[in-house]
């Protein structure tokens, strides 16, 4: 699975004119599922996102990860993001091929594994519309910008 993560101060997500998920500061994920990939990579990808040191602790180091705002008394939020077009292929020229990305319902049923796992976890989690055409607002924070894919576990 591949995730690009923004640590962001505010972001929101709208589909056609109304706000469907928001967050204060936290983790903006835009993931995407990929042909063969497995909700075990989902899970591994989540424990990654949860546990990595990306926010600052008192002296202003990234030392403290999205759980950590948690124990501080300041729950981060994550909105999480479909986004097939992660799986972009643009070696064969300047247009993007999608072929890499999962099949529609393979990419709804392990974006919504992801999903169902993160509210298991974790306090705060809003979400996009799988498919849907979306329009997507953030503060980043830094900025701080990660690229994360989990390659399949053996």
């Amino acid at each position: 699975m591949i995730s690009v993560l923004q640590r962001v101060r505010s972001a929101r997500v709208e589909v056609g004119g109304e706000t469907v998920g928001a967050i204060g500061p936290g983790l903006l994920v835009l993931v995407c599922a990929e042909q063969g990939d497995t909700q075990a990579q989902g899970d591994k990808l989540l424990a990654k996102i949860l546990k990595l040191r990306i926010f600052s602790d008192a002296n202003g180091k990234m030392n403290n990860s999205l759980q950590d705002m948690d124990g501080a008394g300041t729950v981060g939020g994550l909105l999480i993001v479909s986004q097939f077009t992660l799986a972009a292929d643009v070696r064969g020229g300047n247009r993007p091929s999608f072929t890499g990305a999962a099949a529609p319902e393979d990419g709804r049923r392990l974006f919504d594994g992801f999903v169902d796992a993160a509210r298991r976890a974790h306090g705060v989690v809003q979400t996009g519309v799988f498919a849907a055409d979306m329009q997507v607002s953030l503060v980043n924070d830094g900025p701080v910008t990660i690229p994360l894919r989990i390659a399949p576990v053996v």
